[in-house]
């Protein structure tokens, strides 16, 4: 038996895999029931979902039923001020996209999917308030009020964040937990139909990038998009959130930077106004289980920035590598969850706080498209060697993030060596560079 705490994509997900093979699973959440009460506007940035995550779904069986829910997206459509927007593909393979996927409901869905399972049980409104080792739990019910104590056996903590497990395991075994939070927040809108149609190209993430800050815009199967500002709180060289108090400088922040998606958000001022701001940061926990009673996943363990669209598909990778643990070394999963993943943890951390960078201000130099364009005609050439490292963590799950890391750093400099060329096509000395420093992938 085994006890989850949180009831989120990951947590529900990762109670599918072990009700799939027969465990019992209890899952525990503090939130209402997703199914019965929707979700709050404005609490959630939309997902994109990968390979990663892709795989960890078609495991559980649940990937048929989420299909009508995803969105493709093939590339990202800059809008530039001043220019004519622009299209770059992420990849140039058919099945190199990504899905764009709204979190309420992929909850939704994913609690649907794990009700069906007869060993697995589903315990909303009960927050985890305390872990005092040895499977000890102790619980409070949101509608009484009261609290209560659960003996719980092995314990997984897919509590997000803000994790309650993490911290009274951290308070318990005296280590110190590092919540590194971005300077910028975050604040979502949405971009409603017009006339019954999409306002936006639907197969793109849509990117206005602005230097110190940007907006983007992914599309919904009902045809609206999401939109997330993502802007300091503060504001010094660049606009801040802390000025865009009033209707008149919410609009007057849009007309200046943002004057083609002012007339696509009527009730702009309104939503911006009532949405909450949201928190960015990345989680730096030095240890993840109490020996094989408790351990953590997903964001519990290592929240990270949203700028790579990795955490969900971080998170359901965990689940399956738990789950595959699980099987094949029960006696000791937990450790070897937390040894195997680590690095892999903390790579994509870092390059989800790279991608940042890259979104909001790379993307606009040229220099950055010429080696995007560069690095393409490099792996028609070398496909065996030389991948992107955007399609290496996106499309290509049989490649830890680690790897990734590391070859991106390698490719990068290759990159940077060979880009005095004036086309996009391999030039002399790519084929002696990429011999020499890649080895082919899995070699």
């Amino acid at each position: 038996m085994i006890t989850i705490i949180g009831a989120g994509p990951a947590g529900c997900l990762l109670g599918i895999l072990l009700a799939r093979r027969g465990v019992v699973v209890d899952i525990y959440e503090r939130r209402t029931d997703p199914r019965r009460n929707p979700a709050e506007a404005g609490r959630s940035i939309n997902l994109a979902l990968a390979a990663r995550g892709i795989r960890a779904l078609e495991a559980a069986g649940v990937m048929q039923a989420l299909s009508p829910a995803l969105v493709m997206m093939r590339g990202r459509m800059l809008h530039e001020s001043g220019k004519a927007d622009q299209f770059n593909a992420y990849g140039q393979r058919p099945h190199e996209v990504i899905w764009s996927v709204s979190r309420a409901t992929l909850t939704t869905l994913l609690a649907e999917a794990a009700a069906g399972h007869p060993n697995l049980r589903l315990h909303f409104e009960q927050q985890c308030v305390d872990y005092r080792g040895s499977g000890q739990l102790r619980m409070r019910d949101l509608r009484s009020g009261g609290e209560y104590d659960l003996t719980a056996g092995r314990i997984v903590g897919a509590d997000g964040a803000g994790s309650t497990l993490r911290q009274a395991m951290s308070i318990r075994h005296g280590f110190t937990v590092t919540e590194a939070r971005l300077p910028h927040d975050y604040k979502e809108l949405v971009i409603p139909c017009r006339n019954g149609q999409p306002p936006l190209a639907m197969d793109a993430l849509h990117i206005w990038p602005r230097g110190g800050f940007m907006l983007i815009a992914l599309p919904n199967a009902d045809g609206s998009f999401t939109a997330t500002l993502f802007l300091a709180r503060e504001g010094g060289t660049t606009p801040g959130f802390d000025r865009l108090d009033s209707p008149a400088r919410v609009r007057e922040f849009f007309s200046a930077h943002f004057p083609d998606v002012l007339p696509l958000i009527p009730d702009l001022e309104q939503q911006f106004l009532l949405h909450p701001q949201g928190m960015l940061g990345t989680v730096y926990c030095p240890q993840w289980h109490d020996a094989e009673t408790l351990l953590l996943v997903g964001d519990a363990a290592h929240a990270i920035v949203p700028f790579h669209g990795q955490g969900m598909n971080c998170a359901f990778e965990d689940c399956r590598i738990l789950d595959e643990l699980l099987q094949s070394s029960p006696a000791d999963a937990f450790a070897q969850f937390a040894t195997v993943r680590r690095d892999d943890c903390l790579s994509i951390a870092q390059m989800a706080l790279e991608n940042y960078g890259e979104m909001r201000d790379t993307v606009r130099d040229p220099r950055f498209q010429q080696q995007k364009a560069l690095s393409l005609a490099l792996e028609r050439a070398h496909p065996d060697r030389f991948v992107p490292r955007y399609s290496m963590v996106m499309f290509r799950d049989d490649i830890p993030y680690s790897v990734a890391l590391q070859r991106g750093r390698i490719q990068q400099q290759i990159l940077d060596e060979l880009t005095g060329a004036d086309s996009a096509t391999p030039v002399p000395g790519a084929d002696v560079l990429i011999g020499s420093r890649l080895t082919p992938i899995g070699g």
